[in-house]
């Protein structure tokens, strides 16, 4: 079937574009195991304004292209998990009588793969958020589902700057967070989820401080708060990938006021109070060091389902 022969269902979508923003672990507290296998966390994220980019369009036949620094070694087969993300929503509208029509979807991938912010996540949270857009009474039973794709993939669908526990599907927003200037590093060096939680000496770690009732109205609050916090998958990453020591070391001599690796690995970054500290402490990190990725950015509240075109 040519493009010009879709039916009307598949030619509603229209083109959309999307990003698939940053998930940066804040905080990372391992507090249990439970029997199925799976680690119980608590912590605290929030998301970067900067992120893959995925854009769908209307097609004959479902296909996913991936471009971008870091597209390298991904597949875009049906184990994908933006595709595996658009089958799960196909079935949920069929089970309500609708239909989601065949996409041509393409992904720019611009964050590290492996790389403890989240990108596959971002990305099915991304796809997921897209199609709920025009089909918004799917969104709880998504949002209920959306969790078989990953334990990352609810938190990204929120999109909120938010306390989660549970695997990662309990998601409770803060209640207030101001856009904080933060740098990424990232020393190109991919980490393995399971390797890193293998590594742990203890599952049954003291759970974080409560929130404060008010949020977070700046970067000082923020500093303030997470200084009693802990990423407890620090040390076995760094006994995997001893430079996330050296990314971190070097954001600190940076002037961060405070540095710290997100989720698994190997990603860190670091917080600073204005946007003008950051930035110039990222041009210096990558002179400095040519190899690494390195971005300024700001964290935050960053939906993945706010379009922008």
């Amino acid at each position: 079937m040519e493009a010009d022969a879709l039916a009307p269902e598949a030619t509603k979508i229209g083109t959309k574009a999307i990003r698939a923003p940053a998930k940066i672990n804040l905080s990372l507290h391992v507090v249990g195991l439970r029997e199925d296998g799976y680690h119980r966390i608590d912590g605290l994220v929030a998301f970067a304004d900067h992120g893959d980019e995925l854009t769908i369009e209307p097609s004959h036949a479902d296909r996913l292209t991936i471009v971008g620094a870091f597209s390298a070694g991904l597949s875009a087969d049906d184990d994908n998990l933006v595709l595996r993300a658009l089958r799960l929503a196909r079935r949920i509208a069929e089970q309500a009588g609708d239909t989601i029509p065949p996409l041509a979807i393409h992904l720019e991938k611009r964050l590290p793969v492996a790389s403890g912010v989240g990108g596959g996540s971002a990305d099915a949270a991304a796809l997921l958020s897209i199609l709920l857009a025009d089909h918004p009474h799917l969104r709880d039973a998504v949002a209920r589902e959306a969790v078989t794709l990953g334990a990352d993939v609810p938190m990204c669908l929120d999109g909120f700057a938010a306390r989660v526990s549970g695997i990662g599907e309990m998601v409770e927003p803060v209640a207030a967070f101001g856009r904080m200037p933060v740098v990424l590093v990232n020393p190109g060096v991919p980490v393995e989820t399971r390797a890193v939680f293998a590594g742990l000496m203890d599952r049954n770690n003291a759970l974080p401080a409560a929130l404060p009732g008010d949020g977070f109205r700046d970067a000082e609050a923020l500093v303030g708060y997470l200084r009693s916090c802990r990423n407890d998958l620090t040390q076995p990453a760094l006994s995997i990938a001893p430079a996330i020591g050296e990314a971190l070391a070097a954001l600190t001599t940076s002037g961060a006021a405070l540095s710290r690796m997100s989720g698994s690995g190997a990603t860190v970054f670091g917080l600073f109070q204005t946007m003008e500290e950051a930035d110039e402490a990222a041009g210096a990190l990558a002179r400095t060091f040519p190899q690494w990725w390195v971005v300024a950015t700001t964290c935050g509240n960053a939906r993945p389902g706010d379009e922008r075109s």
